[in-house]
């Protein structure tokens, strides 16, 4: 068995069989149009909220630079995440709203390659939430990054996939 071999019999892909980590081999693989979608949360304090809304936090537009931040942080997947592959990233959308109690971000990566791209979305969403903790920390110190999830992905070998609700 290849180490590539291991992922379709139940094994570890990024494993050798010594328990090593290794950067799995896309090599061989086709590329196919591929596209992931993640969520994450930051819970906000009334505060916060008040001033989001009004669009008066001092360092500025948040929602721009957390969708900047985002975009910027999913290009950059690969430098940050060890076994990740370099990925050709052909569109990235990051949206940021108010929600109950916080904001809501959604990020949605695409590619047309050998791999996934859900790591490129879970980055953007994670930093994007970064970005706007630091925006509002000036305001409140306790805001919190709650959490961050794949929603989704299509295309690859595994075909398609929605996250269950509930």
């Amino acid at each position: 068995m290849t180490d590539s071999e291991g992922a379709s019999r139940g094994g570890l892909a990024h494993l050798r069989s010594d328990g090593a980590a290794h950067m799995v081999d896309v090599t061989a693989k086709e590329p196919t149009v591929r596209e992931a979608t993640a969520v994450a949360r930051v819970e906000c304090s009334d505060a916060v909220m008040a001033r989001l809304s009004e669009g008066s936090v001092p360092k500025g537009d948040v929602f721009a630079v957390a969708r900047v931040a985002g975009i910027q942080a999913a290009k950059k997947t690969p430098a940050l995440l060890p076994l990740a592959h370099v990925v050709g990233l052909h569109g990235c959308e990051v949206d940021v709203e108010l929600a109950d109690g916080g904001v809501a971000i959604r990020a949605t990566a695409r590619t047309a390659d050998r791999t996934g791209v859900e790591m490129e979305a879970l980055t953007a969403v994670t930093v994007a939430a970064l970005a706007v903790v630091d925006m509002v920390k000036g305001i409140d110190r306790s805001a919190v990054v709650a959490e961050a999830k794949i929603v989704a992905k299509s295309g690859g070998r595994s075909g398609s996939w929605v996250r269950p609700e509930g």
